[in-house]
């Protein structure tokens, strides 16, 4: 076997081939798109270089066929509470089932990681946003959502044989749009209703720039500081906003207000992939034109969540239960979806576990965030719990 660093055209493309031929037998694998996995390699359109360094690897048999890749990258900004060495990450990890190959892989980022002052690895993990590339499969494997991990079920053997362990598990929740909710969800919407001072609404393109300021100011009181997650500024939100609204469905995206104050919100897309498939990994000028057909005239059948997030003051007090009524009067009523699924949570973050559980929902998927500990003896210890 022999390991082939990242270093030029052909290998880059060879890197992204990899993956397509470890799948290749998957009914319900769905080709990334190549530009959302060569823009994390971009210097110029990833932020994390500016904090980081990363490197990849391809893994070659005795025949020069392609059987392994893997991505190590350093990242100043990449920290989770209780941390007591520094830690690099890897990831876009695939591999033949086979064990010599997978140790091949994970032990060139471990050296490489070991030169620059790192002491453990999480995996696999993005160098970048926690919302794409996170985890690894392990339940749940139905066709994949937009930039979600997936892989084949043998590779949770080949990281756990290797020495990995679960650092937290990551849980995604689903349920069917059709139907009636539980009855404390309309009991819960009805004590909120019956305060004038609540409203809620789902957004208008035409102005971005308010629910941008909205979801800045609920993110931050919501999710800053949790889990590693960091401060939000609306300019970065409107960015987002910019780059989602060619998809964006304008009646699965709710926030909440009390007395015109923004305090809750439910961030939705289509589920992207249910388009993308027919694209082979492309988004070059003709293939965004097919893009535009297909979306014209392919259903999306399912919608997926981003963010629910409501802020500390609100919590408990029914108001998710209100947003989710209210939304459904419109997604049910108005809206072509069957289901729906939600972006996964950790499970060092009871609170929001809880919230998953409380919308009527069943655990779709299951991933699970590794971590590897250079030095062996010393004590590996979980992601800690968040209230």
């Amino acid at each position: 076997m022999q390991l082939v660093e990242v270093t030029d055209k052909v290998t880059a493309k060879q890197f992204l081939m990899v993956n397509i031929y470890i799948n290749s037998s998957n009914p319900d694998y769905i080709r990334p798109l190549d530009n959302d996995i060569n823009e994390v390699f971009d210097k110029k359109k990833n932020k994390t270089f500016r904090f980081g360094d990363v490197t990849r690897w391809i893994l070659k048999d005795n025949d020069a066929k392609l059987i392994g890749r893997v991505a190590a990258f350093t990242n100043k900004k990449y920290k989770n509470k209780g941390d007591e060495v520094p830690v690099g990450g890897i990831g876009f990890f695939d591999c033949i089932n086979n064990q010599d190959a997978a140790d091949m892989l994970f032990s060139v980022a471990k050296h490489w990681l070991m030169q620059k002052g790192i002491e453990a690895m999480d995996g696999p993990i993005n160098f970048g946003e926690r919302d794409r590339w996170w985890g690894l499969l392990t339940e749940g494997f139905d066709p994949p959502g937009y930039c979600m991990n997936y892989n084949p079920a043998y590779y949770q053997q080949l990281f756990e044989r290797y020495g990995f362990q679960p650092f937290y598990n990551q849980v995604c929740f689903a349920r069917s749009v059709k139907g009636t909710m539980k009855d404390k969800f309309y009991e819960r919407h009805a004590n909120i209703a019956k305060d004038p001072g609540y409203h809620a609404t789902y957004i208008d393109k035409k102005n971005l720039k308010k629910y941008a300021a909205d979801f800045t100011i609920i993110y931050n009181k919501a999710f800053a500081g949790h889990g590693g997650l960091k401060e939000m500024h609306t300019e970065i939100v409107m960015k987002l906003f910019k780059k989602m609204k060619p998809f964006m469905d304008e009646k699965i995206i709710w926030f909440t207000y009390h007395n015109n104050n923004p305090i809750a919100m439910w961030v939705n897309i289509p589920e992207l992939n249910q388009w993308f498939k027919y694209l082979d990994g492309k988004l070059d000028f003709f293939s965004k034109l097919k893009f535009l057909w297909v979306k014209a005239t392919k259903r999306c059948s399912r919608f997926t969540g981003l963010v629910f997030g409501v802020i500390p003051e609100y919590q408990g007090t029914g108001v998710d239960a209100y947003m989710i009524v209210e939304g459904a009067k419109i997604i049910q009523k108005q809206l072509d979806y069957d289901d729906y699924e939600m972006q996964w949570i950790g499970d060092f973050n009871p609170k929001m576990i809880n919230i998953g559980e409380s919308l009527d929902t069943y655990r779709s998927r299951k991933l699970i965030t590794y971590r590897y500990l250079f030095d062996r003896t010393r004590e590996f210890k979980r992601h800690p719990m968040i209230s």
